[in-house]
């Protein structure tokens, strides 16, 4: 029999540790003297000591370690235990490298103006796929050069598009890192993007370069020293329309496309042109030129093709049509996604 003292020694517990797995019946001394109550402890209780003493070093919680220290006639049972510990301790590592590999990443982003932005594939190509029809291809000597906008908010990415005529937006959700970022990239970019088609798309963007990685090659980009439009003031709150109208885009698109033309010149270029105003009962309908050039605030006409490909760009499901009148743009919403709209600038009679 061995004194506290003496346990101590032999198993790398200290007087205070063999006292408290004591208190806390985790190991127990073979003898308590009643009248001094020194402890003394039997070999085989020295050797529990021992183990108990690597249990703490490798974080057992006691209330395990005591469990092992009742295990220990069943050595299978008690080398369960250690294997099971060893897996929380190593899924505990894995979670801690990627909590500090974030934690660097953060630290990156403090130290430079770089945003990134993670997301998925198919949402970016779903939202360049509504907006790619309000901008053109680049055409020397034009002052705003063919581009996306690219807009980071809080949890989004925002993409808009613009060639005067036509304005239009969509929204995708997305991990937004770093400061808020406002880049108007070349359309050929915007192009190259929806070549990733699954997985997810991160893009680093920094005042000079904006970079793509995902499943196929890396694309690299300047922005275009552009002052984009503050779209937002053409955009009329939610609500306020004089007009909405709920369109299914077939219906729509076979409303146009079989109305007599009614045509216009704008800078030496011939366009087909579409009036839209609303029946009596409420539903949508063409008008002919003579109302239009009579005035009135009950239609709008817009270019005929612009709204085909404002349609097509809508996607699935009805559409709202806001109609505020000859001189407001036309507003094309998804009822089902109010994130995605595009706005046609009216042609006057």
């Amino acid at each position: 029999m061995r004194t506290i003292g003496e346990a101590a020694r032999a198993s790398g517990l200290t007087v205070s540790a063999l006292r408290f797995y004591d208190g806390a019946g985790v190991l127990v001394p073979a003898v308590v003297d009643p009248v001094t109550g020194y402890r003394r402890y039997s070999a085989e209780q020295v050797q529990a000591a021992r183990l108990i003493a690597g249990l703490r070093r490798v974080g057992m919680p006691v209330a395990e370690i005591a469990q092992v220290v009742r295990d220990l006639e069943r050595p299978e049972a008690v080398r369960k235990r250690l294997d099971d510990h060893l897996a929380r301790l190593e899924a505990g590592l894995a979670d801690a490298r990627r909590e500090l590999l974030r934690l660097h990443t953060l630290l990156d982003l403090e130290e430079s103006p770089m945003t990134r932005v993670t997301l998925s594939a198919a949402d970016l190509r779903a939202a360049l796929d509504a907006v790619r029809f309000a901008t053109t291809d680049p055409v020397p000597g034009l002052p705003f050069p063919g581009g996306v906008l690219f807009e980071t908010g809080d949890g989004t990415l925002t993409l808009v598009t613009t060639d005067r005529y036509r304005l239009a937006v969509a929204t995708a959700p997305a991990t937004v890192e770093g400061p808020a970022a406002r880049h108007y990239l070349p359309v050929a970019f915007a192009d190259e993007l929806r070549q990733f088609t699954s997985g997810s798309l991160t893009l680093e963007i920094d005042p000079s370069c904006v970079r793509a990685e995902g499943t196929g090659p890396e694309l690299r980009t300047e922005p275009l020293e552009v002052e984009f439009p503050d779209y937002r003031r053409l955009i009329a709150p939610d609500g306020t329309a004089a007009r909405r109208l709920t369109v299914d885009p077939d219906r729509l698109r076979a409303l146009v496309t079989g109305a007599p033309e009614v045509r216009r010149e704008h800078e030496g270029a011939d366009y087909p042109v579409t009036i839209l105003a609303v029946a009596p009962g409420g539903e949508l309908r063409l008008a002919d030129e003579g109302e239009w050039t009579a005035g009135g605030d009950a239609h709008v006409a817009v270019n005929r093709e612009f709204l085909l490909q404002a349609v097509d760009a809508g996607g699935p499901g009805q559409l709202l049509l806001d109609l505020d009148g000859p001189v407001q743009p036309l507003t094309i919403r998804s009822a089902a996604d109010d994130s995605r709209f595009s706005l046609l600038m009216p042609v006057r009679a």
